[in-house]
């Protein structure tokens, strides 16, 4: 790996930088006969969880391949993540079964909003992505989502639903840490 990893920069109203995030989970899969992807080849991995502050909601951000991970979308639930964007590329392989799937995953395992956000899809682009973003509430329901084509979606994001679904079924305060128990190295 080369040490490179694109650092996302994330923007208040006023244009000062209130957080930054590089992708902690490479993209490293060969499904023979498909797709064969190894960013490992060529970046390096991010190490931190990231969450800032955006009107009184903490979001947490991680990028594409990360939302595989249950674990780290836990850790940003742990520092107060009310609501989880995953900005990402799918192919046209790996999309249809899992990116709807995943973010309404992540959405319902963490009682938060979760928007997975692609580019529109491009069949003449030497990467195809699948496209379909979208946002899921803390109940795992799509509440918005496009199709192959470019599309702005919305949520109208209500700390009272998640506040609903949390106390509805209390997972969180259900865990057994005399168990197991997640921590952030």
């Amino acid at each position: 790996s080369s040490g490179i990893n694109a650092e996302y920069g994330v923007f208040n109203p006023a244009g000062e930088i209130v957080a930054k995030h590089r992708k902690v989970h490479l993209f490293d899969i060969d499904i023979p006969g498909k797709i064969r992807f190894q960013e490992s080849e060529t970046l390096s991995p991010g190490n931190e969880v990231t969450v800032f502050d955006c009107n009184g909601f903490t979001v947490g951000i991680a990028i594409c391949y990360d939302i595989r991970f249950p674990e780290l979308a836990q850790l940003m639930r742990l520092k107060g993540a009310h609501f989880l964007v995953y900005p990402g590329a799918f192919n046209m392989t790996t999309g249809p079964p899992y990116f709807e799937l995943l973010t309404r995953s992540r959405a319902v395992d963490n009682q938060v909003y979760c928007a997975s956000i692609a580019p529109a899809t491009d069949p003449s682009a030497s990467y195809v992505c699948w496209g379909h973003s979208v946002v899921a509430g803390p109940n795992g329901a799509v509440i918005d989502s496009a199709e192959h084509e470019e599309k702005t979606i919305f949520a109208d994001v209500k700390m009272e639903e998640i506040t609903a679904v949390r106390e509805g079924i209390p997972t969180w305060k259900q865990k057994r840490s005399d168990i197991y128990q997640l921590s952030e190295v």
